[in-house]
């Protein structure tokens, strides 16, 4: 069943322009047409079509039911975006397909890139929830200085991954081991560049707890999502 994004649809009983767009002239669906419409707070609405307009998709609510993130828990991924914008997109897609509670972009001493517009991010977000079959949309925030975002209270457990060559790799924790299942989590990816020594040493004073991601060195993207995918693991594999 065709599934559409409209944050007001309790109150509005209509899909936005985008979508009904969407709905009537590239779906070709008419008035009588059932369609599954979510909210990205977690409501789930079975809908049938009453008046169907590009401009205008007017529907009544069948039923309502509450569908809430599987994974349970809150997981928050904070990490600077790269240079190339195509890689942090692809993070915001992939993360949102596995899941994830909220995407904080940071600003870095070493990063490369220094504006980030977030209205593409969301756009990608809304495809990624409706593509997964989730109700939840991630919350994106805007471009965070690395000092402001430290200063942000996060109830839970909160890792700094990061390539330190001063420690051995005989000593480092690895994440899947200090990870917490089923346990808020806050995960911090640096730059191309890693963070700075400074930034890093903020983040221990913090309450952070330094990770490797394992024996490769890893691109950003590729960090995050793998850290992504580590805890829906091993929440998966302990019940």
């Amino acid at each position: 069943m065709p599934r559409f994004y409209a944050p007001d649809i309790a109150r509005t009983l209509a899909l936005p322009e985008e979508e009904a767009r969407h709905c009537t002239r590239v779906l070709r669906m008419h008035e009588g047409d059932v369609i599954e419409v979510v909210d990205g707070a977690g409501g789930l609405f079975q809908c049938r079509i009453t008046l169907a307009h590009d401009k205008h998709c007017a529907v009544e609510i069948l039923e309502h039911v509450t569908q809430p993130p599987h994974w349970g828990h809150h997981i928050v991924l904070a990490i600077a975006p790269t240079k190339n914008l195509d890689r942090i997109e692809w993070v915001v897609e992939k993360a949102t397909e596995m899941g994830i509670d909220r995407i904080v972009p940071l600003l870095c001493c070493n990063s490369e890139r220094k504006v980030l517009k977030t209205e593409r991010l969301h756009k990608i977000a809304i495809a990624a929830m409706k593509q997964s079959l989730k109700a939840t949309l991630p919350v994106i925030d805007e471009l965070t200085p690395f000092s402001r975002f430290m200063a942000q209270p996060f109830d839970g457990n909160r890792f700094i991954a990061y390539c330190d060559p001063m420690l051995p790799r005989s000593e480092r924790k690895l994440f899947a081991q200090q990870y917490v299942p089923h346990a808020h989590t806050l995960v911090l990816i640096g730059p191309e560049g890693d963070f700075s020594p400074e930034e890093v040493q903020q983040a221990l004073a913090a309450g952070f707890i330094p990770v490797s991601l394992g024996e490769s060195r890893l691109r950003t993207e590729t960090a995050a999502i793998a850290a992504c995918a580590t805890c829906h693991a091993l929440d998966m594999s302990n019940p």
